[in-house]
């Protein structure tokens, strides 16, 4: 049997990776995966039931968020890496067993006897492990549980992964809540269940969503108490003369390390990808060094490395496998690994980004400036809250027709253009909102103003949707209406796990007329994309053209 995937936009097919996925990640490790993912039920079943007796573990805790945060798309592609967090998940699985045996005693009550990935015990070896994960996997799911339990259970698990990741960065800066730590638990654990049922399943993947904006909430609190709140701030994306780092992933602390780190080192400091709206912040950008962005998303992160004249650090999910050319000044942190690929460990919290620097010192920099461009960043919730009476009163005067949220992830497959044309198309008395690394398809574009309003309004990294979702409800209370009956049309984008865990966030909140592209989810069975349709009104994108008229009428 080959490997089964189906958990990114870009899978095999529109059906699944069975080979190697589309992403880079081969058999092994995405088989390795699998089973951490499995071992990980195992420690939240224990978890979950010392809860009841009030009994936590934070190792436990951390542990299972970043154990889901590793299987995320583009995170981890090195199989021994993958194969030594499973058997550290044998041991926090014993901490949380102990956790739940010694709560019973002390409560004067028998233990349940738990079965599955409670008492999955993994193979001491990578082939070996890769053998167990064909009793575990998808497919075989399938055949004893069918199609639409399995559905439900991946939607579950692949927003589960989305919100993990958020959480870990918000821990990382201090920022934790017991209660999101629970719900992972207690929904990992329905998901270990020998025979669940679609009635549990399909309100648990809304618990999901109400999980995760609240995980976005403290990633956001952990940002802004971090860094200050984003304000709108004009960014370079043309090179400056000179030696060079580019920061691509997501962790706002590795970028701020590394400026601490570089200051005075006559090294300057470029933003890639989903780390562009780290600009926003004020005490991020008092560093002068860090001069601009570079390059777009991730996708296109192997032509633009091999073109950067200096070193590469990245930060968490969206590396690809790097080109030879790259390959010895390109390094990973935190949980993000490649083979091959020099890592800058965590050592008692801190990291030590010499290495990173000395690489840069080494390459040429860039020879020359280029000629300068700019763009604007960092309008987080409280930014637009300033701005917000004057929006209200554009809305009222019918300066403002129409609000179009086009963002979400961006990626390589064939008919993303869709976005660039939507947005172009547009009229000009309609406000664009965007997020995450989606909006590098238009975002260098001019699209003016209305008044003292930009037209293109950039909300910031996926995780900010937050911001997103509070302006929406700021509408609704200002104007005294739903969500749903806002001038406001959703129009978005979606390529890995993170976007799984919003996409769930916004149908917890109950918003409807969702459009979603470039393709429907491939673990979407037709039962469950038909509920979602008929309860929610998500809609794939069709045409610019068509989907304006029917917005606009």
């Amino acid at each position: 049997m080959n490997m089964f995937c189906y958990q990114c936009e870009q899978t095999a097919g529109g059906n699944g990776c069975t080979r190697t996925g589309v992403c880079g990640k081969d058999d092994v490790t995405a088989r390795l995966q699998d089973v951490l993912v499995y071992m990980t039920k195992g420690i939240s079943m224990y978890a979950h039931r010392a809860r009841k007796f009030g009994a936590v573990n934070r190792e436990v805790d951390v542990f299972t968020i970043e154990a889901l945060f590793t299987t995320v798309t583009n995170v981890d592609f090195d199989a021994q890496r993958v194969a030594d967090f499973i058997y550290k998940a044998e041991h926090i699985r014993s901490e949380a067993r102990e956790l739940y045996n010694s709560s019973c005693r002390r409560a004067g009550v028998n233990p349940e006897k738990l079965s599955g990935p409670a008492e999955f015990v993994p193979a001491s070896d990578i082939d070996s492990l890769v053998k167990q994960a064909e009793e575990i996997e998808i497919p075989r799911r399938k055949e004893i549980l069918g199609e639409d339990i399995t559905s439900l259970q991946e939607t579950i698990t692949y927003g589960l992964k989305g919100a993990a990741a958020y959480a870990d960065h918000a821990q990382i800066l201090g920022k934790e809540d017991p209660a999101v730590y629970a719900v992972f638990h207690e929904l990992l654990d329905l998901l270990s269940k020998p025979s669940p049922t679609v009635e549990e399943l399909l309100p648990a993947a809304l618990k999901v969503g109400d999980l995760n904006l609240k995980t976005m909430e403290l990633l956001d609190a952990a940002n802004t108490s971090a860094y200050g709140h984003p304000s709108p701030t004009q960014v370079r994306v043309t090179p400056v003369k000179g030696k060079c780092i580019v920061v691509s992933g997501h962790d706002l602390r590795d970028l701020c390390l590394l400026l601490e780190q570089t200051e005075g080192k006559g090294v300057n400091v470029y933003t890639h990808g989903e780390m562009l709206p780290a600009h926003g912040y004020p005490k991020l950008k008092a560093h002068k060094h860090l001069v601009g962005n570079y390059g777009g998303a991730w996708q296109n992160q192997v032509r633009e490395f091999d073109e950067f004249p200096g070193a590469i650090l990245m930060t968490t999910n969206c590396i690809q496998r790097p080109r030879e050319s790259y390959r010895n000044r390109i390094f990973t942190t935190g949980l993000v690994a490649m083979p091959g690929v020099r890592h800058i460990h965590s050592i008692n919290g801190k990291k030590d980004f010499t290495s990173v620097i000395e690489a840069a010192l080494a390459e040429p920099g860039f020879a020359e400036d280029g000629q300068e461009k700019y763009i604007t960043v960092g309008f987080g919730h409280n930014a637009l809250k300033n701005a917000a009476p004057a929006i209200i009163d554009a809305v009222k005067t019918g300066a403002i027709r129409h609000f179009f949220l086009i963002g979400g992830c961006d990626g390589a497959k064939p008919g993303r253009n869709y976005y660039t044309e939507l947005a172009q198309l547009v009229p000009h008395d309609c406000i664009i909102l965007t997020l995450a690394c989606g909006k590098y398809r238009f975002n260098k574009l001019e699209f003016g103003s209305i008044g003292d309003i930009p037209r293109l309004i950039d909300i910031g990294q996926c995780n900010d949707a937050y911001s997103a979702i509070q302006v929406a409800l700021a509408l609704s209370e200002a104007f005294g209406v739903s969500v749903n009956e806002l001038p406001l049309s959703l129009i978005l984008s979606w390529y890995e796990q993170k976007a799984v865990a919003i996409l769930l966030t916004l149908l917890a909140l109950g918003i409807k007329n969702i459009r979603l592209g470039p393709s429907l989810p491939a673990f979407l069975s037709p039962t469950v994309l038909k509920t979602l349709a008929e309860k929610y009104d998500i809609k794939p994108i069709s045409t610019p053209q068509e989907d304006l008229k029917e917005i606009l009428g």
